[in-house]
């Protein structure tokens, strides 16, 4: 059984601090989600994933981007990367790294849902023929993507699996499961995209690795995010190392 092989206290140097539990749903207003899955070589399999968690093979990287009207926050723009795997037996997403483009996202990013957030210059476009992201740090730009020709889907036809974000929280250092919905989506599109720049290292591992793209879609609506139920040991495996929060079920 595969299972992940990264160092937890190497992992952890870049886990935000979750110091309590919001109890009402987050949610955003007129979100543009962009994402992109990508397959990668076995080198960024298990390698990159605490021991709690089992490796998908092929390995995928998913990407996405998120373009946020209204919010907590106020408005703002973000990319996530995670990689494919499972937690048990249920499909899940571990976050290597995320960016946003506002000091106010960064910090509740950070604080109430775990994404180890920072700060960066994010561009996400959307429009009627195409979609592009990119991502622009101190010293030039750590990501791009394009994608055209949308094809339109019905509102079921796309998935997002749940995210594991490793955090401190009161518990200790934990993977904190955040779930979303997306509510009444007014426009799903599957696209073909393509991977214009990515280094690996400003995403969480020089071992990151995509190189083709599987699946590309985007979504526009609201998004719900409920409060965290779940969090699971990063050195246990799933069977064992749940945990509930406030007596979730």
């Amino acid at each position: 059984m595969l299972v992940g092989a990264a160092d937890v206290a190497a992992l952890a140097e870049a886990a935000p601090a979750v110091p309590s539990y919001f109890t009402e749903p987050l949610v955003l207003e007129q979100v543009v989600l962009f994402q992109t899955v990508l397959e990668m070589h076995n080198q960024a399999r298990e390698a990159v994933l605490p021991p709690s968690l089992h490796p998908t093979s092929p390995p995928t990287l998913s990407v996405q981007a998120w373009q946020v009207a209204a919010s907590p926050w106020g408005a703002f723009s973000m990319v996530v990367t995670r990689v494919s795997c499972r937690g048990g037996v249920r499909a899940r997403g571990f976050t290597t790294a995320a960016a946003a483009s506002t000091d106010a996202a960064v910090e509740g990013l950070r604080t109430q849902l775990g994404y180890p957030a920072r700060l960066a210059t994010v561009r996400v476009l959307s429009s009627y023929s195409r979609a592009e992201v990119t991502v622009t740090e101190a010293d030039g730009d750590s990501l791009g993507l394009v994608a055209i020709d949308p094809v339109p889907l019905g509102p079921d036809d796309v998935q997002y699996t749940s995210t594991l974000n490793l955090a401190r929280v009161p518990e200790g250092l934990r993977l904190a499961q955040v779930e979303f919905d997306l509510v009444e989506p007014r426009r799903v599109e599957r696209l073909q995209a393509r991977l214009t720049g990515f280094r690996a290292g400003c995403w969480g591992s020089e071992r990151l690795d995509p190189y083709h793209v599987v699946a590309a879609s985007v979504a526009v609506g609201t998004v719900r995010f409920p409060p965290l139920r779940f969090l699971q040991r990063p050195d246990e495996l799933a069977f064992t190392g749940t945990e509930t929060i406030g007596g979730a079920r």
